[in-house]
């Protein structure tokens, strides 16, 4: 049958779709190649009726009397689009969280429609959480304008900013929390360790138990973990007497180190093999004159610190631990100096 040009018609997609030239054939009319639009996106209207004025890609085409009539009877043939399963955050944004195994070839369609809805919808930031089972897909969402933002064991973390503005997306964690306890018995004895490894090994420096602040711990519960892994020795926690902060300490992420003074309960000494090489109970006032100590300032106003606390006058005063919660209802702890001071709960 000869090609009739009947009618022209505009589809009005609300994203960008791979479109190509419909094909023509003097036979079977017209068949266009048709990437799938959401149904309840979709708009055809005649060129001669009303369109309304919305910022859509069109395309126009051209269709026999045959293909208009099965279109007209049956209706437009619309394919639901493949989407990313991906839920709101509260910043405008979007997460996606790829846990189950995926190829390449599937994933890389999906993503560039997922990404062409989402700016249409006005979506910011997109994040994708790969299982370490993805990690063949890294390369593919980075041709695609994704970076890197955080890797924890089991994924890694990557983002995109969509809008044409600035990037306003979180930066990773800024720093590391470890802890140092300063633990006195009532002889006026510290609980110090020497270490096996690190910087401070075979130099002879008695040191107070150190450590690293795990995911989602209390300053001070790490305080007494610490002790008791590293030494055996059940302790309670009293308050936080000082902290420092330090900069570009470790794989360029800045450190904040809390001292906190811990009260013994038990006294009895079973020093952990792996990290610790020694561990004692040490006069304060030896503790405090070893040459390193007198050397090294941060050590020794650390020193200083701990000493004027146990101090019978008690004139130092450090940071207690008060049980509150969030806005959200969550549990936390504000540390504050209490001395002559009275909370009103």
């Amino acid at each position: 049958m000869p090609m009739q040009r009947l009618r022209s018609f505009k589809i009005l997609c609300p994203f960008p779709l791979p479109w190509r030239s419909p094909v023509l054939s003097s036979r079977g009319g017209s068949s266009v190649p048709f990437v799938g639009i959401p149904q309840s996106s979709s708009r055809i209207r005649s060129l001669n009726g009303s369109v309304p004025d919305v910022p859509f890609m069109a395309r126009e085409f051209y269709t026999s009397s045959a293909s208009v009539a099965k279109q007209e009877e049956t209706g437009p043939v619309v394919e639901q689009i493949q989407m990313l399963k991906a839920v709101e955050d509260v910043h405008g944004g979007v997460i996606v969280e790829m846990e189950e195994s995926m190829d390449s070839d599937s994933f890389v369609p999906l993503l560039r429609d997922s990404l062409s809805k989402w700016r249409l919808m006005g979506k910011r930031g997109v994040w994708i959480k790969l299982s370490i089972e993805n990690a063949h897909l890294v390369a593919s969402a980075v041709e695609e304008g994704f970076r890197y933002h955080h890797a924890e064991p089991d994924y890694l973390m990557l983002v995109h900013w969509l809008p044409r503005t600035t990037d306003t997306l979180p930066a990773n964690a800024s720093h590391r929390v470890g802890i140092g306890a300063f633990v006195m018995n009532d002889k006026k004895e510290v609980l110090v360790v020497q270490e096996k490894y690190g910087k401070f090994k075979d130099i002879g420096l008695w040191k107070l138990p150190t450590g690293v602040v795990n995911e989602g711990e209390d300053i001070h519960l790490a305080a007494i973990r610490e002790v008791k892994e590293e030494t055996g020795v059940e302790t309670e926690f009293v308050e936080i007497l000082a902290f420092r902060q330090t900069h570009n300490a470790f794989f360029t992420k800045s450190d904040l180190f809390f001292v906190c003074m811990l009260k013994p309960r038990s006294s009895y000494i079973q020093k952990q093999n792996l990290e610790i090489d020694a561990a004692q109970w040490m006069p304060i006032e030896e503790y405090s004159a070893q040459p390193f100590m007198l050397k090294n300032e941060h050590f020794k106003f650390v020193a200083s610190i701990c000493q004027a606390r146990t101090d019978t006058a008690k004139e130092y005063r450090g940071f207690a631990a008060i049980p509150t919660t969030t806005g959200s209802g969550r549990l936390t702890h504000l540390y504050c100096n209490t001395d002559k001071l009275k909370l009103t709960l």
